[in-house]
């Protein structure tokens, strides 16, 4: 109530342009977590799947780790029977999809190994794609079906299958290429990784 007796209005303009304004900025800053999601592949060793996950643009975090199986708190150097050696990748869908996703899961794996992936044997190597949902679920059966079709001779053995908890691996083995460039190098070549992936693949662009 003004001095004068008559109601004091307000600027309604004004008002609305700083909800609006709040309003844009709130959705700016939240756009980029909206718009995360997360991915989970198993293909052998964890150094290298991890490795080549974070080269791809868009993705905003890979961890190494263990899923699939029933084990509480596995370990690398205790108990982690039942589990695959895998990967927790976090994208922005907004610059990368899950069918894209796909792709460089399969050009980083052998499909026809049913004993693990190259020099690594056993059922902690072995690959598979963990899913979260029906459309994940139907683009991995997609891309697997691709998959087997371009290789009419030889049986995918490339499981996938329901996604479960996912338990991150002791901090020595998080980003192991690149705080351990030489070993991890000489460990890849060593175990037959790449020139088994070019024969499969092709030669990388």
């Amino acid at each position: 109530m003004r001095a004068d007796g008559r109601c004091r209005t307000r600027n309604t303009k004004a008002s609305a342009g700083h909800r609006f304004a709040a309003f844009l900025i709130a959705t700016l800053l939240a756009a980029p977590h909206a718009l995360a999601e997360q991915a989970t592949f198993a293909g052998g060793c964890f150094w290298c799947m991890e490795e080549a996950f974070e080269k791809v643009p868009g993705v905003t975090d890979v961890v190494s780790g263990f899923t699939g199986g029933t084990l509480q708190n596995p370990t690398y150097r205790g108990d982690h029977r039942g589990h695959f050696e895998a990967v927790l990748v976090t994208y922005d869908a907004a610059r990368v999809s899950y069918r894209e996703l796909l792709d460089v899961y399969w050009r980083n794996v052998d499909p026809f190994d049913n004993d693990g992936q190259f020099c690594d044997k056993g059922f902690e190597y072995r690959a598979a794609i963990f899913v979260d949902g029906d459309e994940e679920a139907r683009l991995a059966q997609e891309s697997l079906d691709r998959v087997a079709a371009m290789f009419p001779g030889q049986t995918v053995v490339t499981t996938i299958r329901e996604t479960r908890r996912f338990w991150p691996v002791e901090a020595y083995h998080q980003d192991y290429s690149t705080k351990n460039p030489i070993r991890y190098r000489l460990y890849k070549t060593g175990c037959g990784r790449a020139s088994r992936l070019e024969r499969i693949w092709g030669a990388k662009d």
